[in-house]
């Protein structure tokens, strides 16, 4: 197996319920992207289904190959591997892509690189700008909360997430109780910049001495809230409620952010997962960034803070790089996790 000049990745994203193939050259251009999205399909349940998003992955996971290969113009004797998500997310999604993406490279005699969900939203910063190490990723998504630091390419250390809800899982309840459509995130945060912060919810955890997240109080008293309001007839300023819901999330995200960097020194830190395109968020950690001269804040684009193939990739050819291959054993693991870090980098 020789390592090309020319590197270019067919990749897989099927977690949850976006179904996606992309082809990347060299870890950090995109050759092509290709996105089917299910949102239309779960709208009506409020949230995803696991087994509708299956069905829907099986019908289109075919055409986005062809797709994605026809966008970027190269054919199966053109590709130096296959990287496909293997976790975490939903069992029955996940296995839509890893089948997928062992039978292209059994077929085609390709290696197989397994990549973690998460990797892929941290690795998406890499179609923007190189990443430099030390780092470390704030991921914020529907499924994950997390601080990540990364000490050196390929090594991921956990070293704070949630305790129950996700960031965006809390959203998109809290949207529900709003009369908003799944997924809500975009629209709280539209609304919550016409509103104000009235209603102080609780900072869950803010002051505690770790860095860890909890967002199911938070979301309990906003319910809460807004039960009372109607049981005695009285009518809230729903942009007033999203501003201050979103402000008890930004500021524990960014509280815990500050702190972390403080014990961690690092170059970089970048902001990951589908709730890194919300507004405030990218706005608090621009400003609290000033605090830090030394570490310089990658922003995921708009485009790729959802789940997509693209980042997969970019996480994917970085392995390959590392000769981290798999065989036709590879198999789903939906509670896939990085490693927890054993101690502070500095004290």
């Amino acid at each position: 197996m020789s390592f090309l000049a020319k590197d270019l990745i067919l990749s897989f994203e099927t977690s949850c319920d976006e179904t996606s193939v992309a082809v990347i050259e060299n870890g950090d251009t995109i050759l092509s992207n290709i996105v089917a999205t299910q949102i239309k399909s779960h709208q009506r349940f409020g949230g995803v289904v696991p087994e509708v998003a299956s069905r829907h992955h099986i019908e289109q996971i075919t055409s986005c190959i062809n797709d994605a290969l026809t966008q970027a113009k190269v054919t199966y004797s053109d590709l130096s591997a296959v990287a496909v998500t293997y976790g975490p997310g939903l069992v029955g999604a996940l296995l839509i892509g890893v089948t997928a993406a062992k039978a292209v490279a059994w077929a085609h005699h390709l290696p197989l690189i397994p990549v973690n969900h998460l990797a892929g939203h941290i690795y998406a910063a890499r179609l923007v700008e190189p990443i430099e190490f030390p780092a470390m990723a704030l991921v914020v998504s529907g499924g994950h909360t997390e601080l990540v630091y990364m000490p050196k390419e390929n090594r991921f250390e956990i070293i704070g997430e949630t305790r129950d809800d996700a960031a965006g899982e809390a959203y998109d309840k809290i949207g529900r109780v709003l009369g908003i459509n799944y997924p809500a995130g975009k629209q709280v945060d539209e609304m919550a910049h016409k509103g104000h912060d009235t209603f102080h919810f609780p900072r869950a955890m803010d002051q505690d001495d770790n860095f860890d997240f909890s967002f199911s109080g938070l979301k309990t008293a906003f319910i809460n809230t807004v039960h009372h309001a109607d049981q005695i007839h009285e009518t809230l300023n729903k942009d007033d409620l999203a501003a201050s819901f979103q402000q008890a999330v930004i500021d524990v995200l960014a509280d815990k952010t500050k702190r972390a960097l403080q014990d961690y020194p690092v170059k970089q830190l970048i902001l990951g997962g589908g709730v890194a395109a919300n507004k405030g968020l990218r706005n608090r950690l621009e400003k609290e960034l000033q605090a830090f001269p030394k570490t310089s804040l990658e922003l995921v684009p708009l485009s790729l803070c959802g789940d997509n193939a693209a980042m997969i990739g970019a996480a994917g050819e970085m392995l390959y790089r590392h000769r981290v291959f798999t065989n036709a054993t590879l198999n789903a693991d939906p509670s896939l996790e990085f490693e927890w870090i054993k101690e502070p980098a500095t004290n």
